[in-house]
């Protein structure tokens, strides 16, 4: 814990979403750039030549306690930390890059870059009017990402993904150096899956991304049946996949981020005169400010939140400089407990949210098909039109 704070940082030493993919990338290439991951969770991991990655996104480790989760709950190896915030294009950043925020520069949901004048949404690169920016996203991400130093190594690497993210603006940050492969539903997400496997002639990583369970999240909350309903769908690919992978493959996945559904009582709504000569940006749940100091006081005077300076944060992005092109805020303020804090560029109605510190939001689960037992403890206990619908 950060003792001037109070700011627990996630464990970027061993217990992070980076360390995972160290874990990877040392596997199959000798080399990494971030630390491995600590034991016991790296001896999970079996050795292989070919790693098949499931990237399920929304689904936090307290959330395999859902009755629908069962065979993913027993196949949990651990529990890790995803990066600050707790948001889908931050994980995501991370996981494609082996890099903590501080050195990929994402740094949130709705994200500043010195070409715009206003917030852009790093998920769809809109603006606050929802139109498309110019923006070359294949430039946005450090090089080498971790596709471009497994190809060097000679490293063959593919990812599965929804159709609809074909060719979209994040899609093109993210998967830079990497085969892309479009599935129409989760039945062909585990055909491609298991084809890319069978086909392997040399060392392999293949990353498949599910949005499933955050959709149903964010929409209807964890007491609904649509939530239920996704969970069943990612439990059905991950048993399918676990018992038809062949020799020499090995099945693990993780999130990007936890859920916790906040009813309407719950979302404080700012109003638009108190964000006026203010940039706000990035999460509900970690509300990025850049502007005047007396203004940034008047809007924190209304909200259920801490503000913390950017000295504050910049543990919590963790190590390294900042090297990419997004724009740090003057500090952000962190929403109490039960709540989400939503100004007008944010959306209002979403019953889940994320991108906070609780447990539920930055816990994610290392899952490792053939597991017999759940091991919770860890060492870190404690679209369409080019539109992604990645959060």
């Amino acid at each position: 814990m950060d003792a001037e704070s109070g700011l627990r940082p996630p464990d970027y030493e061993g217990g992070s979403l980076i360390n995972l993919v160290a874990e990877l990338e040392w596997r199959l290439t000798g080399a990494a750039v971030a630390p491995r991951l600590r034991e016991p969770l790296a001896s999970a991991l079996p050795e292989a030549s070919v790693y098949v990655l499931l990237v399920l996104d929304g689904l936090g480790a307290g959330q395999l306690d859902h009755p629908q989760a069962g065979p993913m709950r027993a196949a949990m190896a651990g529990t890790l930390d995803a990066p600050f915030p707790t948001t889908t294009t931050v994980g995501l950043c991370s996981l494609m890059t082996g890099h903590p925020p501080a050195r990929h520069g994402v740094l949130g949901y709705k994200i500043l870059l010195p070409e715009f004048r206003g917030p852009i949404n790093a998920l769809k690169w809109t603006n606050s009017a929802g139109r498309s920016v110019p923006y070359d996203t294949r430039f946005l991400l450090p090089f080498p990402n971790l596709w471009e130093r497994l190809r060097g190594a000679g490293v063959e690497c593919f990812t599965v993904q929804p159709a609809e993210f074909t060719g979209t603006p994040l899609s093109r940050a993210l998967y830079r150096g990497c085969e892309f492969a479009g599935a129409t539903g989760p039945g062909e997400t585990q055909a491609l899956v298991r084809r890319l496997c069978s086909g392997a002639g040399g060392k392999r990583l293949i990353m498949a991304y599910m949005n499933d369970v955050d959709v149903a999240a964010h929409m209807f909350g964890q007491r609904s049946r649509g939530y239920e309903g996704a969970l069943r769908t990612v439990c059905s690919v991950w048993n399918h996949l676990a018992a038809g992978l062949p020799g020499g493959a090995v099945l693990a996945a993780t999130a990007d981020h936890g859920h916790i559904d906040y009813p309407g009582e719950r979302r404080h709504l700012i109003p638009r005169s108190l964000t006026a000569g203010l940039q706000v940006f990035g999460d509900t749940r970690a509300l990025y400010v850049k502007g005047p100091a007396e203004k940034v006081a008047e809007l924190g005077a209304d909200l259920p939140a801490t503000w913390r300076p950017v000295r504050e944060l910049e543990p919590l992005w963790g190590p390294g400089g900042h090297e990419a092109r997004g724009v740090r805020p003057d500090g952000a303020f962190i929403a109490d407990p039960g709540w989400v804090i939503v100004p007008r560029n944010m959306n209002k109605k979403m019953i889940g949210a994320h991108g906070g510190l609780s447990p539920a939001e930055r816990q994610v689960p290392l899952l490792v098909a053939g597991r017999r037992k759940t091991q919770r403890n860890t060492p870190n206990q404690d679209a369409t039109n080019g539109h992604d619908k990645r959060g």
